[in-house]
């Protein structure tokens, strides 16, 4: 048996492995970059190893580090968990010759469904039904191109390795494929170091179901039925849930033993996920599900199989690395309930769901009956250097309208400031009248995404809650009745007031708070609808405030640091910053520039000084948190001067383009 897994890994999922192995008995060890030296999973394990700079590339992904660092320790066996090296085949071969257990499946079956390409012609062979398309060695545009116009349009450029969305393009018409083909290859390149693609027909009503399989070392093999990942954007998964919906049992055992044939045709070992594209213009047939790829890992959704089994997939991997048999033949699994889970990512859906970064100054998860799988705790900061993700949030029902309703109340429960999130979102996707009705396809966010994205305007009482709170004007543990602690800075003439500046959208807004008696407070400014809100029977103890407003009495949460305020009320996160010293005018000044949204790296510069530019044209593109963002020029004009070069790492905020004022560029 394992006594010791060194997890190579980071953030959410290597908590997750300590958890199980903890309750198994075994030790762990964690590693971590620099820019993780406090983080979670360094304090969870029992020994933590140092193997590098933040950048992954020179920390997690540095095979040498962490076999070093399993040695030191004593470790015998190395979880990937996903992500970073959890599929790559020459890590596995490297694991063991140095004598130490995979916790995953052998490097023959990675290298088997590593490239999407190869991958599909071998389920071919095994009679898996294979999405009709092109996946052949030739590369140049004009066979791609070629190939595009046989299998017609709309279609499907991806990435030959990898996942996740990255070096995916769909293509409408003939004329976009080049543009398409050169950026996806560009970022194929980028996250995977291939820039291979393959062409694919494109569902119209598509529905990405997956199915869990799991193989051992004696030949078993089993489902764990299935998973709806269909709630997508951009290719990547927002909401996971299982079983799938509208389901019917004849196709849920023709998907459960395509995926079985499959696991069986490269002898697999281990958990992995076979996913499948689903044609829903017809409603689930058994006819029109095709295999897309197969992930030779565990996956980020696996919480909600393991909610509707009652199994402990990490433990399942744990005795399958160690040769037991499978726990359970597929007679005895059974479907319990409906699981639903969210992601939470620290990003801005107000802005394209750009990622986001930022100390986490307050952090507090729903209680009660819901499954939180994090790997930060409040003051950790979300840094630029990995994925953005700060929890998963799962729910469970014997319905599926009771998981949906449990997972929306919980996200309105969740509280997180210091970062822009996507709660709001993803808790507006739990009651979008199709989505909770099932009636959804991968394209449905994108065809609701202007209302799910909307950013929903602080109430007039709530913003001159949060202008009083940064006053500093109300002590915490401050009593509705105690008239002594709510008296603010004293002043000889007048009653005590003080001017309060704080952001909103970018925009700096001047605000006046005044003290008009005991408990009482009149906020003004321009960022009132109303000018001006007299706020009553205020009191604080910690986070919880009580207050009343226009008759009406309130209680909500508010969380403050040096730099921002936050106040939690009726489900949503008020978040104002405070500009320490900046004038609104500073604030919005960018007109004339091409500002970086986020930390990240300059791929391509598409301008030079003297070029003349319209509203939206492509500028500058950037790569940040493996996302690939194209910057556009904000007017028409004529390019000043191009502050950056190719190669060049930039921060937030930063000027990269500008260009030439109305009166010079005449």
């Amino acid at each position: 048996m394992i006594t010791k897994i060194l997890i190579a890994n980071r953030g959410e999922i290597a908590c997750r492995i300590m958890r199980t192995a903890r309750k198994m008995g075994i030790a762990t060890v964690a590693v971590y970059s620099e820019a993780d030296a406090k983080a979670l999973h360094v304090e969870m394990a029992d020994e933590a190893v140092l193997i590098g700079p933040a950048q992954a590339s020179e920390s997690y992904l540095k095979v040498d580090a962490i076999l070093d660092a399993a040695k030191r320790t004593g470790a015998d066996a190395i979880h990937p968990g996903y992500g970073f090296l959890s599929e790559n085949p020459d890590f596995v071969e490297r694991v063991e010759k140095a004598g130490l257990i995979f916790i995953g499946p052998s490097a023959k079956a990675i290298r088997a469904m590593g490239l999407k390409d190869a991958a599909k012609a071998l389920m071919e062979k095994a009679n898996v039904p294979v999405v009709p398309g092109y996946h052949g060695e030739a590369q140049e545009l004009v066979v791609l191109a070629g190939k595009a116009n046989e299998i017609g349009f709309p279609v499907l450029i991806k990435a030959r390795a990898g996942g996740g969305g990255k070096g995916m393009r769909k293509v409408d018409h003939q004329a976009d494929f080049p543009a398409a083909l050169s950026s996806a290859r560009r970022e194929a390149k980028a996250s995977f170091g291939d820039d291979r693609v393959l062409v694919e027909k494109y569902v119209t009503t598509p529905r990405h179901i997956e199915i869990q399989v799991f193989g051992d070392k004696h030949g078993n093999v089993v489902h764990l039925f299935e998973r709806d990942c269909s709630a997508q954007r951009r290719h990547q998964k927002v909401i996971e849930e299982a079983p799938a919906p509208g389901m019917p049992d004849e196709m849920r055992a023709a998907m459960g033993e395509a995926a079985v044939q499959a696991a069986r045709a490269i002898n697999y070992s281990g958990a992995g996920t076979v996913e499948f594209i689903v044609d829903a213009s017809e409603g689930l047939k058994p006819d029109r599900f095709w295999f897309m790829e197969m992930n030779t890992r565990l996956q980020v959704e696996h919480p909600v199989t393991e909610l509707i089994t009652g199994l402990d997939l990490v433990e399942w991997q744990i005795r399958v690395a160690s040769g037991e048999p499978l726990p359970l033949a597929q007679s005895e699994l059974a479907i319990n309930g409906h699981a639903v889970e969210a992601r939470i990512y620290a990003e801005d859906a107000g802005k394209g769901f750009l990622p986001a970064v930022g100390r986490l100054v307050h952090l507090k998860f729903p209680d009660g009956d819901i499954r939180v799988d994090a790997g930060v705790r409040a003051g950790d900061e979300i840094t630029p250097f990995y994925d953005p993700m700060i929890a998963k949030v799962i729910a469970h029902g014997k319905t599926r309208a009771e998981a949906l309703g449990k997972l929306a109340g919980a996200l309105g429960r969740t509280e997180i400031a210091g970062t822009v999130t996507n709660t709001a979102f993803l808790a507006k996707l739990c009651r979008d009248a199709d989505f909770a009705a099932g009636r959804l396809d991968t394209g449905l966010i994108d065809r609701n995404l202007a209302s799910l994205s909307v950013i929903e305007a602080a109430p007039d009482a709530i913003a001159a809650l949060a202008v009083l709170a940064a006053s500093g004007m109300i002590p915490a543990h401050a009593a509705a009745d105690d008239a002594a602690n709510a008296i603010g800075p004293f002043e000889i003439w007048g009653a005590p007031r003080r001017r309060v500046v704080l952001e909103n959208g970018g925009e700096a807004l001047n605000y006046q708070v005044e003290r008009c008696g005991a408990n009482h407070w009149r906020v003004s400014g321009s960022g009132l609808e109303t000018g001006t809100l007299n706020l009553e029977a205020v009191s604080s103890a910690g986070a919880d405030w009580a207050f009343r407003a226009d008759g009406v009495s309130r209680r909500c949460r508010v969380a403050q640091s040096a730099t921002s305020v936050a106040v939690f009320y009726e489900g949503l996160t008020h978040q104002f910053g405070k500009p320490l010293g900046k004038r609104s005018d500073d604030l919005a000044a960018g007109g004339d520039q091409v500002i970086s949204a986020m930390p990240g790296i300059v791929k391509h510069v598409l301008v030079e000084a003297g070029q003349s530019v319209k509203s939206g044209d492509p500028v500058v593109i950037m790569e940040a948190m493996k996302m690939e963002m194209t910057l556009t020029a904000p007017r028409d004009g004529v390019v000043d001067e191009v502050m950056v070069a190719v190669g060049a790492q930039v921060t937030d905020g930063v000027s990269l383009v500008t260009l030439m004022a109305a009166a010079e560029a005449a």
